[in-house]
Order: C-alpha cells, then structure tokens, then sequence
C-alpha cells in the first residue's frame, strides 16, 4: 500500500512538471552550459524571460555536452513521450560539423528529429551553428547551408548562428575558444528570445 502511495505521487508530480515544461530544449554543450556556474546559461535566463512576461511555459533543458545529432535523435523519442514539449529548441550539428560528418547525413538526422517533433505536435526552432574556419571554407558554407535548407524545406523558424556576435570577441569566449563565457550569455539568450516570442503565441 506505502509503495502504491508513493507511486501516486510521484505519478502527480510528473504529471504536474509535464504540465507546465512545456519547452524543450535540445542541443549540446552551448546549451547545457558548459564551464557555466549553475543559473549563468543561456537557457535559464530564457526562463527568466519567461517568468518576467507571466508566461505559463517553463523550460526543460535536455542538453548533453558532446552530444551529436544522433544522440539528440536517439533521444527524441523518450522526450517526446514524456515530456510532450509544445516548442522544440533544437541546437545540435556542431559536435557533427568538429568530427567533419558528411553533411547529407547531418541533414537527414536534423530533418528526422524536426519531423518527428512536428508530428508530436511541437513547434520547432531551429538554432543554427558554424564551425571554425580551418575546416575550409567548402565545408563551412555546405555545414551551415543545412540549417537554411531545413528552416525552408521543413518551414520551421531558423535563428541564424547562435553565437554570431560572440565567436570571434575573445572577452565573450571560454579560454578553449569554442564555448561562450559567461558574460556571452545574455547576449545569446536575448537572441533566442527574439525568435522564441512568436511560436509563444
């Protein structure tokens, strides 16, 4: 009976955070904040954003440092099931674009975890990346030529590179001069909440 009780309640619970975690945010390191204090990441001060507008959404960031695209698909559908996100941030590809993935293959993976949220009923924003410049400038420009072909082909908001105003200022940058510090991140996260505020209507 104490076991059936507890089971309940955390039943309750789950049900209750479902209700309002209703944003999902999927990406890798720049998103779970690596070499962030808890609280300084982008994602959380999206939250605040949200908290500040009253707004009903609560965000669950499920961002793995290192995570590719196929680990973000081979994710997906827990997250979905679980989670029933009404809006999906997707922001992976640049763990793929480092290991100098075939971009084919890139794309096909993004398409299918877009596809697989819009049937779940989830909108979807997609945060697109670029890779640094010594990968050549071919692969830079097929790399980032996915995120437009899927924001077209999909008809799903794309918000251009996520880190453009921050990659290239060293005082923004982690010393591995791939991650944001923490003084970048208001700066991304007011960006993502430009193009997050229309799929909240």
């Amino acid at each position: 009976m104490f076991r059936f009780l507890i089971a309940v309640i955390l039943l309750m619970m789950n049900q209750a955070a479902v209700a309002k975690s209703n944003i999902v945010v999927l990406g890798d390191s720049i998103s779970a904040g690596y070499g962030l204090e808890l609280g300084q990441g982008w994602v959380h001060l999206v939250q605040q954003k949200l908290l500040a507008a009253n707004d009903c959404c609560t965000i669950l960031n499920e961002s793995i440092s290192g995570d590719t695209s196929a680990g973000g698909l081979a994710r997906l559908e827990a997250i979905l099931t679980i989670q029933k996100p009404k809006i999906l941030i997707l922001e992976l590809g640049a763990n793929d674009g480092l290991r100098g993935l075939q971009t084919f293959v890139l794309k096909q993976t993004l398409a299918e975890i877009i596809r697989r949220s819009q049937k779940a009923g989830a909108k979807v924003l997609l945060l697109s990346m670029r890779i640094p410049p010594n990968y050549g400038k071919r692969y830079i420009d097929m790399f980032y030529g996915i995120y437009l072909q899927l924001s077209k082909e999909l008809d799903v908001p794309m918000m251009p590179f996520l880190m453009e105003d921050v990659a290239l200022v060293k005082d923004l940058m982690q010393p591995d001069g791939l991650h944001p510090n923490a003084k970048a991140q208001p700066i991304i996260a007011d960006k993502v909440w430009h193009y997050l505020q229309p799929l909240l209507k």
